[in-house]
């Protein structure tokens, strides 16, 4: 079990790393002059690959979660459990909205400010210390 623990925490780290940096590309999208196409392509494609990246990291990280939860019963009937499922639904849910306004960036009718972004990048933060901090204090 240690072994699973300890992978699930290598691809959570992982995963979370590219979720801080993602946001930090928008906000330098967001920045890029008009007419600067050299410039905005370069990071389309540095945002492209670290969204394939991250999802890549994600996949292990969900899959080693289930099976200490199902597999080992970690936390089963414990309320901290819940409260951090739905941290981890939300942090899958931020990853999708990477995912959307990536696409809004690649079509060109993203039109947030880059102080936009800058908040948003905030959120993998706040759910990363509630992930942990329910896991590692069991609040409840």
């Amino acid at each position: 079990m240690l072994w699973v623990k300890s992978f699930h925490i290598v691809f959570i780290a992982s995963w979370f790393a590219g979720l801080f940096y993602l946001p930090r590309i928008f906000v330098n999208l967001a920045m890029v002059a008009p007419g600067s196409q050299a410039e905005r392509e370069r990071l389309l494609l540095m945002a492209r690959k670290l969204l394939r990246f991250s999802t890549f990291l994600a996949v292990p990280a969900l899959g080693l979660g289930l099976w200490l939860w199902l597999g080992y019963g970690i936390g089963k009937g414990q309320h901290w459990l819940s409260a951090k499922l739905a941290f981890v639904l939300l942090a899958i849910a931020y990853h999708g909205m990477c995912a959307v306004l990536l696409r809004g960036f690649e079509a060109g009718r993203d039109r947030r400010s880059h102080r936009w972004y800058r908040w948003f990048n905030e959120a993998p933060v706040l759910l990363m210390v509630a992930i942990v901090v329910l896991v590692v204090v069991k609040p409840f």
